[in-house]
């Protein structure tokens, strides 16, 4: 009955139905308990407690894989699986140093021979380092997963990697420009070879942010379009159509293509209206009040820094408020209303 229950809880997790899974496997764990065999009970409570981690529940699923644990000198026919999940517990629970230990165990006990466990171990350890405001480490281990995966023709997995590795390398601020720059063209020429739409526009959205810190606008336009591109329906991809129209747009203006920019800006405050998002809309519309200011048309940069200051407002954005009130300052200024354009600055003071 033990064996039936453990099969239709493999089979229910296989098929995702966890609640089913933590069922059979509560069952199979209940009737061990009627048994002579310490070793069928660690077994069953090793099975339950790895169902509540990869359905969410670490704390509870942390409990019964630490009941799992063989007694010393006792031989682990699984220790690897075990030290695995475990680590997963610790890190949903956010103890990342805890989860790194147990890391270190389950490449001791040979779980990590074959190249994609390796560099998936790599990729959870870099996570880990993250979580502990390590990024120059979190790069390291990303890089090291993606040339793993490379060497094992998964070049989808390398490019994800390869973008993990490169945020992390901006956010420590210890690897020169070039070296990142490096990275993001690798994982920019890894991108055609994903086949899912969804995951390559992710990519190549977060190589266009990359170029943007790297300031290289002209690679962070191109690649905003082919993430453009590639958006999908549904309000969340409506969400990320919208940030990638302005992100658009602001390569555009650093690009000085303040013509080109103006479209973007456009699209962008129109859809981030659609879906609610009322502070990045104020974004847009200084966005595009610069770009009519650089342009000369000084009367549409004032309304539109209007729509800023308004949008603000109605997001609680101080500071947002500010750059709006200085904006509209210099554009009625321009415009030969000195008296408006000190009110103007009074209110950004």
């Amino acid at each position: 009955e033990i064996e039936g229950l453990t099969r239709a809880g493999r089979r229910a997790l296989a098929l995702g139905d966890a609640r089913e899974a933590v069922g059979c496997f509560r069952k199979a764990l209940r009737l061990s308990g009627d048994t002579a065999s310490p070793r069928l009970r660690r077994a069953c409570a090793f099975n339950l407690g790895a169902a509540y981690v990869e359905t969410g529940k670490p704390r509870k699923g942390l409990e019964f894989l630490l009941q799992s644990q063989p007694l010393v000198g006792e031989s682990g026919e699984h220790l690897g699986d075990l030290y695995f999940n475990v680590e997963a517990a610790h890190e949903g629970l956010r103890d990342f140093p805890k989860a790194l230990e147990y890391f270190g165990e389950a490449a001791g006990h040979g779980r990590v021979t074959q190249a994609g466990s390796r560099a998936g171990t790599r990729v959870q350890m870099g996570c880990c380092y993250l979580g502990m405001r390590e990024p120059a480490r979190a790069a390291r281990c990303f890089l090291d997963a993606a040339r793993t995966y490379v060497a094992a023709a998964s070049p989808e997995a390398a490019a994800v990697a390869l973008s993990r590795a490169s945020g992390s390398m901006l956010q420590s601020r210890q690897f020169r420009e070039v070296e990142i720059a490096g990275v993001l063209a690798r994982c920019r020429s890894l991108c055609e070879s994903i086949p899912d739409p969804a995951l390559r526009g992710k990519i190549y959205g977060d190589i266009g942010l990359g170029y943007s810190q790297l300031r290289i606008f002209s690679l962070a336009a191109e690649s905003f379009e082919r993430a453009l591109a590639l958006c999908g329906s549904g309000e969340p991809e409506r969400r990320r159509e919208a940030a990638l129209l302005q992100n658009l747009g602001a390569a555009h203006n650093a690009l000085r293509s303040f013509g080109t920019a103006l479209g973007w800006h456009q699209r962008a405050a129109a859809l981030h209206s659609a879906v609610g998002n009322r502070r990045a809309q104020g974004q847009c519309f200084g966005n595009l009040a610069y770009a009519c200011s650089r342009l000369g048309n000084h009367e549409a940069a004032a309304e539109n820094y209007l729509h800023a200051l308004q949008a603000f407002r109605d997001s609680g954005d101080v500071r947002g408020q500010w750059q709006a009130c200085e904006g509209l300052g210099v554009a009625c200024f321009r415009l030969g209303d000195p008296q408006k354009a000190i009110g103007h600055y009074k209110e950004a003071l």
